[in-house]
């Protein structure tokens, strides 16, 4: 569906490999067209899904959340941040569970856990109990986003994985603009929707029982949409495929040849402890993390603040859920198409760089503007400039660790998870509202060290792949000893870093 031009464009090495397998370009296409299918629409949907109930907190806070639970001074800033605390620390661990459980137990099981927080979390009414909700919604939360693009890379080949990972996070971009959209009519159902006769725990008021009676309309936003996350779960149980070797909706013949495209990564699929030690110790994996940080760190203040600063811009409240709209909406369509770029030219840090560039021109125009209109656009193209170097990062990430499927996990939890560590800042750098000054000019400079260390990453896989082909040159090394290397995977002098 999105290769037709990736074949021409990858390695000659794994081209040939697979002819001499009996793999026509065109079988590949097909395989990899039904995986799209059957795989990404149904994943897509669980991170929109996760991204709606993640950041509806800043959609929250405009439809007057900020004055029912007297959000003043920094408490809106720290309920933002909580979350991301256990979401950070709980990703590697949800990662080797998804590998000890099945994906179609262990991802509807959280999704079950989060639409259960989520749903509660319209009874907060008090700043101390929307802070203990989003710490419980960020422990419940943390296993999806690394969990699909681990599962992800256990379907595709990594030369066609970014593309992937990019459809599936452009709907946590859409979910952006979806939920400026539904939380603008959501707002509107306060006064509407009455239920009563019902007792339910008040989360931060430990002795107060209450019978609901007239939700506000951002309570409503909470309610309905953790409703529906618990919903698709039961779906996700029934409906979830788990492997490549148990898929229903393969033949045999599509199994095996699948099978041996996905062999070009050299990974092994046993569980061992020390595949665990071999993603903590690799340097390059650390520095992945150091990308992610910096473009994270943009992508969540986005999240958290775009309704604000739009709204700070000089916009009402609810005609600023809509014009965030726009901003979403052109962040998810950069994201699809630098991911087919990407996969099409086999190139990762590239992409990156450019994309912290453009979008630190976005911030400057918006660091600098002098009416809304401007400042508006700039938050426009910051977006398109950010949000497609997230899933680049991450299939870079992923692409290049290639020992087992375990190490392959704990490398994207590493990057996924430390990386969103950077939360924390987003959520405290805005607040020097309207001008947004000292927020605009920190994303800058963790945009400017995303771009230095996507240089320096690029300029050693380059200097590593040199060094395999000297050995391989020197030793006489090709692809009919494939298997002898097998076992060492990215170590392997037949393996090639993406650049």
């Amino acid at each position: 569906m999105f290769d037709k031009e990736v074949a021409s464009s990858s390695s000659s090495t794994v081209k040939d490999e697979e002819v001499a397998a009996g793999i026509s370009p065109s079988e590949r296409q097909r395989i990899l067209s039904k995986l799209d299918r059957h795989l990404l629409p149904f994943v897509s949907l669980l991170f929109l899904l996760a991204f709606l109930d993640r950041s509806n907190i800043g959609n929250a806070r405009v439809a007057g959340m900020a004055k029912d639970l007297d959000l003043h001074g920094l408490r809106y800033n720290t309920a933002a941040a909580v979350f991301c605390i256990p979401f950070a620390l709980a990703e590697i661990p949800s990662n080797i569970m998804l590998k000890l459980f099945r994906p179609s137990r262990w991802i509807p099981s959280i999704m079950i856990a989060w639409g259960t927080v989520m749903t509660l979390m319209c009874l907060v009414n008090s700043y101390e109990g929307l802070v203990i909700a989003r710490v419980f919604l960020g422990l419940t939360e943390a296993g999806l986003f690394p969990g699909i693009s681990y599962y992800l890379s256990l379907w595709y080949p990594k030369r066609n994985l970014a593309v992937r990972i990019a459809i599936f996070f452009a709907a946590g971009t859409i979910a952006g603009a979806f939920g400026g959209i539904l939380a603008y009519g959501i707002e509107h159902m306060e006064g509407y929707v009455t239920v009563t006769g019902f007792q339910f725990f008040v989360i931060g008021s430990a002795t107060t029982l209450f019978s609901i009676g007239g939700l506000h309309g951002w309570q409503w936003i909470f309610c309905l949409e953790g409703i529906t996350t618990i919903l698709f779960a039961c779906v996700t149980m029934a409906l979830m495929h788990d492997y490549p070797q148990t898929a229903t909706f393969l033949t045999d013949a599509e199994r095996k040849t699948l099978l041996t495209m996905l062999s070009e990564s050299h990974t092994q699929a046993q569980f061992d402890k020390k595949f665990i030690y071999q993603a903590l110790s690799d340097y390059k994996a650390w520095l992945q993390v150091g990308i992610q940080y910096g473009v994270l760190i943009t992508a969540q203040s986005i999240m958290l603040f775009a309704p604000t600063i739009v709204n700070q811009l000089g916009y009402a409240a609810a005609r600023a859920q809509l014009l965030i709209v726009p901003i979403f909406v052109a962040g998810c369509l950069t994201t699809v198409v630098v991911g087919i770029l990407s996969d099409r030219y086999n190139l990762r840090g590239p992409f990156i760089v450019g994309g912290c560039l453009v979008s630190i021109v976005g911030y400057l125009i918006v660091y600098t503007h002098k009416t809304p209109a401007v400042g508006y656009v700039g938050a426009i193209i910051g977006s398109m400039g950010v949000y497609p170097t997230v899933p680049i990062n991450l299939a870079w990430a992923g692409g290049n660790a290639s020992g087992s499927e375990l190490k392959r996990g704990v490398v994207l939890a590493m990057v996924i998870g430390l990386g969103n560590l950077g939360g924390i800042c987003a959520a405290f750098i805005y607040y020097d509202g309207p001008l947004f000054h000292v927020g605009h000019g920190t994303i800058m400079g963790w945009l400017g060290l995303s771009l230095i260390l996507s240089c320096i990453a690029m300029w050693d896989c380059w200097r590593s792949n040199k060094i395999k082909e000297a050995l391989c040159k020197a030793e006489n090394i090709d692809e009919s000893r494939q298997a002898e290397f097998a076992h060492l995977g990215e170590q392997s002098p037949l393996f090639r870093y993406t650049i």
